[in-house]
């Protein structure tokens, strides 16, 4: 702010008299202590501090939610931020005419800002489960948010001022280093203590609370002489009633929460639990013929239904142990049921799952209808579970396994695309024993076709000899694997000579699944790397056209 406006922002206006110098800030009835220059600015730039660290939670809170119902992380992220940033700019515009009247437009703008940011998550539920338009909404609440955001820097420099004449440059220094380090707080705090505690719902509805209390109160107490009475007790008012429309709506957030998660999904909802991972929902419907259909969702997407779910997992596990199988790892499958296919060999040793959720483990091993559906899999002796990040559990893995199944979700933000990618094959080649097979279920070659060959590329590129090949699953419709070796020629396709008895798969199955029709034949696309998570991009143009 040059060193003009800065004088202008500090003259009197509306019958309001500056505090200068040291001079404390008088009560307007006198008979309350009065407050010196210093802690008035001490509590301003406290209430900046809050104001800010309130302000990040806003936008971690819209990006994380985007994440969670749409993927694509990466995207939200940008649409987020780069709106949020942009409307700052414009925010900050519009607040230039509001500095004749800084303690009621920044009590105001605070009022509004808790409200819009609190209701922020609850606002953008509703719309994704109902009014099935997420990516309009978010664009207009971001928006939102950024320009509340950008108009408080300049009234909270204005109030500085008022308080005490400054230099320029020392009080933009004062208040953005408030602002900043109120941002570090924000952000540490939402993963960390808000997310995990209170959830999306809740925690954007505390912190909107916070907003209010730290924003209008502590600007109210502070400047209250500077305000008509009736304009005082208007604020008051308007933030009591903020605080009541939070308080209220924290208060009926977890039925909200229910009542919208099971707008998404056609089945009554069994389990639901939020994770600091996922989300993981499961359904429950009675069939006439007496079984339910169990479906096991993780981020809304569809798992496996116990209907069919043996299609997949036999197609999955039993070409991958044709070969040697004395020890196995399975890289993902947290929920059992790869494992249930994988112990039916009594000459498997030992086999060791790696799964990033503990949550779905402990599902896996006490509920019920899921515990009955793998078969009790994770009592058996021969099997270690590890919770752990399955591409750095890699990095450190000293071991070798004759048999390694990946198992993982599609992989739609990049987040999950790294287990998709050159670098994770080429350490899966690395715990390969000699003569080992992998296999990867690769998504719906009929669906993301681009997807599907994008994934078999990848792995190609790490050395692997590979042979494609799909099976339809009514729940997910046609679905594809990949089988690689790290040998000259593609393995073959085929069933372990001593093979239990199967539902679904046979010799003529398989000798099917390796034919592809014309139109989902390879493509020429391009590998997906670290540095080039270009499988993503495949994921959402195909998934979202499907």
């Amino acid at each position: 702010m040059p060193a003009t406006e800065a004088g202008e922002a500090a003259r009197p206006v509306s019958g309001e008299t500056p505090v200068s110098g040291e001079t404390p800030a008088a009560d307007d009835r006198g008979g309350r202590p009065r407050v010196p220059a210093r802690v008035a600015r001490a509590l301003v730039l406290a209430a900046v501090f809050t104001c800010a660290a309130c302000g990040l939670v806003y936008e971690l809170a819209l990006v994380a939610l985007g994440s969670y119902l749409v993927g694509n992380s990466v995207t939200q992220a940008s649409i987020v931020l780069s709106v949020m940033v942009f409307a700052m700019g414009i925010g900050s515009l519009l607040a230039k005419p509001l500095q004749s009247r800084p303690v009621a437009a920044f009590a105001v703008i605070e009022g509004v800002l808790a409200l819009v940011g609190g209701l922020s998550v609850m606002g953008l539920y509703a719309a994704f489960a109902w009014v099935h338009v997420y990516q309009p909404v978010l664009i207009v609440v971001a928006f939102a948010i950024g320009a509340l955001i950008g108009a408080e820097i300049p009234l909270l420099m204005t109030l500085l001022q008022r308080i005490r004449r400054q230099d320029a440059g020392s009080a933009v220094a004062d208040l953005f280093a408030a602002d900043y380090v109120g941002a570090l707080l924000g952000g540490l705090a939402f993963p960390f203590l808000l997310l995990p505690t209170f959830g999306h719902i809740k925690g954007a509805l505390l912190v909107g609370v916070v907003n209010a209390v730290a924003g209008i109160a502590v600007v109210l107490w502070l400047f209250r002489d500077r305000l008509r009475r009736r304009t005082r007790a208007s604020l008051w008012v308007g933030m009591a009633l903020v605080l009541a429309v939070l308080t209220g709506t924290y208060a009926l957030a977890d039925r909200f929460e229910i009542t919208a998660r099971q707008a998404l999904y056609n089945d009554p909802i069994a389990v639901a639990e939020r994770t600091p991972y996922q989300e993981i929902v499961i359904t429950r419907k009675a069939a006439l013929s007496g079984g339910a259909d169990l479906r096991l969702f993780l981020n809304g997407d569809l798992q496996f239904s116990s209907v069919d779910e043996y299609r997949y997992h036999e197609s999955l596990v039993h070409p991958a142990l044709a070969g040697s199988r004395g020890r196995v790892l399975i890289l993902g499958g947290g929920d059992g049921l790869a494992l249930r296919e994988v112990l039916r060999y009594p000459d498997v040793r030992e086999v060791t799952l790696v799964e990033l959720d503990p949550a779905m483990i402990r599902l896996a091993r006490t509920y019920g209808p899921i515990e009955k559906l793998n078969g009790g899999a994770f009592e058996d002796p021969r099997v270690t579970t590890v919770t752990a990040d399955a591409f750095n559990w890699l990095r450190d893995l000293r071991e070798r396994f004759d048999s390694i199944i990946v198992d993982m979700p599609d992989p739609d933000d990049v987040a999950t695309a790294k287990l998709y990618s050159v670098e994770f094959y080429g350490m899966v080649k690395r715990a390969l024993a000699p003569g080992g097979r992998m296999v990867v279920q690769s998504g719906s070659p009929y669906f993301a076709p681009n997807s599907f060959w994008c994934i078999r590329e990848s792995i190609a590129e790490a050395g692997f000899a590979t042979t494609p090949y799909h099976v339809d699953v009514p729940s997910f419709g046609d679905w594809g694997f990949v089988l690689a070796t790290p040998t000259a020629g593609p393995p073959p396709l085929a069933l372990p000579a001593d093979v239990p008895e199967l539902r679904f798969l046979d010799a003529s199955v398989l000798r099917a699944a390796e034919a592809f029709p014309k139109d989902r034949r390879e493509r020429d696309v391009e590998v997906n790397t670290l540095v080039h998570p270009r499988l993503v991009d495949y994921e959402d143009g195909e998934w979202k056209l499907s």
